[in-house]
């Protein structure tokens, strides 16, 4: 029999190396899958598009928009303004009328009290006092009117200044400064950041495996991107048929129930609109 020589030696070393190393990692796929398979719900969603459009409460000509598109916002920041002057005038008419109405008010309370004391030495007569007393009353009616009227005036101005309700970045720019609108006419839309919200969709059959506020996993197709973490944060009552943005053929004809995975730990990798993977751990696993 030949003897074989240290360099066939060593390809035989090394190609068996190589095949065991193969073999490993095919068994440890398998198994993993079949334990994914056995155990854990993988399911497909969508990060939610959230947005709002924001606008004035009041009308008036567009002054200053501070902000462009793809800018980011943070909550409580002033993004827009309105010409104030027409507001600011009526807040000066309104602070005018308070005051007269308020001295004319002092000057009332004053005659009553003079005539309280005279009606009781039958000075005066008792319909004059009640007449100085109902005009007390009315002036009192009317200074409370007025204090109204300021709070609305000012109510009013400060409604000229628009603010951020949440951190999130801006989509639209849809007016420009110099536009005249109408109150609650859009002058931005935002989108809203936080929190994160998975839209997704699960089967009748599975539907008694999960719960709110079971603990999920979601992953993105971006390989650079980390783990993220989350929970069950709402189950619809309400079966549907599958949207077709769901991807899973096997799903497409079934009734699902929608689901809310609220994200834990966001970060710029999660977009919205941006398709993900959601896998929800069960029960024997955790044990």
């Amino acid at each position: 029999m030949e003897k074989l020589d240290s360099t066939q030696k060593k390809r035989i070393i090394f190609f068996g190396a190589g095949a065991l190393f193969v073999f490993l990692l095919l068994f440890s796929y398998f198994f993993r899958t079949e334990k994914k398979a056995g155990c854990d719900l993988i399911i497909y969603g969508n990060v939610d598009i959230r947005q709002v459009d924001l606008g004035f409460r009041v009308p008036g000509k567009v002054q200053t928009l501070l902000f462009e598109e793809g800018d980011e916002i943070k909550q409580g920041q002033l993004m827009a303004m309105l010409e104030k002057t027409p507001y600011e005038e009526d807040v000066w008419q309104a602070k005018a009328n308070l005051s007269a109405v308020e001295a004319t008010l002092q000057g009332a309370k004053a005659r009553v009290e003079k005539r309280s004391k005279a009606i009781g030495s039958a000075a005066i007569s008792r319909e004059i006092f009640d007449d100085a007393l109902f005009s007390e009353e009315s002036l009192q009616a009317n200074f409370q009117q007025a204090k109204a009227g300021l709070a609305s005036a000012t109510t009013r101005y400060e409604d000229t200044e628009l603010y951020a309700p949440s951190n999130g970045m801006i989509l639209t720019r849809i007016r420009e400064p110099g536009s005249v609108i109408n109150a609650g006419e859009p002058v931005y839309t935002l989108s809203i950041d936080s929190p994160v919200w998975v839209r997704t969709y699960v089967s009748e059959p599975n539907l008694g495996k999960i719960y709110p506020g079971m603990q999920a996993e979601v992953y993105t197709d971006t390989k650079t991107n980390p783990t993220y973490y989350g929970h069950i944060g709402f189950i619809s009552p309400v079966a549907e048929f599958t949207p077709k943005t769901v991807e899973t053929t096997e799903l497409r004809s079934d009734l699902v129930y929608r689901l809310r995975v609220i994200v834990d730990n966001p970060d710029r990798g999660l977009r919205q609109g941006m398709p993900v993977t959601i896998r929800l751990k069960c029960e024997s696993e955790k044990q």
